[in-house]
């Protein structure tokens, strides 16, 4: 028994019902207006009333406006569930402006046979008062089903075309690749800071030298510095500001920052870049910016003190990166590859090319070859 009376009891069955009335309007306006309905069955009534509608409503659809108030009216009457289903844009289009014809159609016609239905209720609950009570806990039943049915038919007709479904999904698919991608970067980059802060403080703190002291404290600055603006630049990104389509992202033409930061922090490096960013794609540049800044982080962060050798070239139209270093003791613990390293495979394997990392004899090679031609 609750079952029964739940529906009835819920204010979207009454609201939905003012939906349906309203939509009694257009009909009822050209049954006022248009003459012999007087005797005519109700029946005949009812398809004269929708008939003379149909091409009224279709011109009417023509308005881009028309589409944006029924959907703006659909959600306030017709919701809560399935709400932000119902579109409430104008119409783009003629397909737009004819499922907005359709839509009213079936609106009118559903209007008019339940408006017909509570007439017909209405005169057998006077002609028979007995059969009041059942006759109006059916008439809320059929307008519990019609609000249902009117609800199925706005998302279906009011809201997003099956073109526009695909094309949300596959924004809201990139907008999840962007921000994989930005974590990804900030990742590297303040793991990149963190890693030279504790190697200089470690080393500031075992080496007496007053000057070495001072130089490491200089390197924590300017490092803690460079990853507070990244974090910055990371954050406008993620706010999606207007300010985000401006924001710039290192490239290769900063390389020196990170081997500075390395010579800061005691390992000697040894680098040599026989390729210039202005030779190389924007998204390759900065992509390759984040590979050498994982691989100097990876080799201060397992063998601290140790010599790195950097090597960038363009070979046969692809970008040829390597970072090596010697193990000592902690090389070994990377040949499962951490997050830095799968997101540098990542890197490499979007921009299609390949990425190889672990025990080169004695040293660590961190070796990356990515194509110059991003499209093939």
């Amino acid at each position: 028994m609750p079952a029964l009376l739940a529906p009835l009891l819920r204010p979207v069955t009454y609201t939905r019902w003012l939906h349906l009335m309203v939509g009694l309007v257009f009909a009822g306006v050209l049954l006022l207006v248009y003459p012999g309905t007087e005797g005519v069955p109700t029946g005949r009534v009812v398809l004269g009333a929708v008939g003379l509608d149909v091409p009224l409503l279709c011109l009417v659809a023509l308005v881009p406006g028309v589409r944006r108030g029924e959907g703006v009216q659909a959600r306030l009457l017709l919701g809560p569930a399935r709400e932000e289903e119902i579109g409430v844009a104008p119409s783009a289009g003629w397909a737009d402006r004819g499922r907005t014809a359709c839509w009213l159609v079936a609106r009118v016609a559903l209007s008019v046979l339940l408006g017909a239905a509570t007439v017909a209720v209405v005169r057998a609950a006077a002609d028979l008062p007995l059969l009041a009570p059942p006759a109006a806990f059916a008439l809320l039943w059929l307008v519990v089903w019609a609000g249902r049915l009117q609800l199925a038919l706005a998302v279906r007709l009011l809201g997003p075309s099956g073109v526009e479904r695909l094309a949300a999904a596959e924004a809201r698919a990139e907008r999840l690749l962007e921000r994989n991608r930005l974590a990804r970067e900030l990742h590297d980059s303040i793991g990149h800071a963190l890693t030279v802060t504790v190697v200089q403080a470690g080393a500031a703190r075992e080496i007496p030298d007053q000057a070495f002291r001072e130089g490491a404290l200089a390197a924590i600055e300017t490092t803690g510095r460079r990853a507070l603006d990244d974090l910055e630049r990371m954050l406008v990104l993620l706010r999606e500001t207007p300010d985000a389509a401006a924001t710039e992202r290192p490239g290769l033409d900063r390389a020196a920052e990170i081997l500075a930061a390395a010579t800061a922090a005691g390992s000697p490096v040894d680098a040599r870049l026989d390729v210039r960013a202005a030779e190389l794609p924007g998204v390759l540049s900065r992509e390759a910016y984040r590979i050498l800044q994982e691989g100097v982080t990876n080799a201060l962060r397992h063998a601290p003190g140790a010599p790195i050798r950097i090597r960038a070239a363009l070979d046969a139209g692809t970008l040829e990166l390597e970072c090596r270093n010697a193990r000592t003791g902690g090389g070994s613990s990377r040949r499962g590859g951490g997050k830095g390293l799968r997101g540098v495979r990542e890197r490499a394997v979007l921009l299609g090319g390949d990425c190889a990392a672990g025990p080169d004899g004695p040293d660590w090679l961190l070796r990356v070859r990515l194509p110059l031609r991003l499209g093939r």
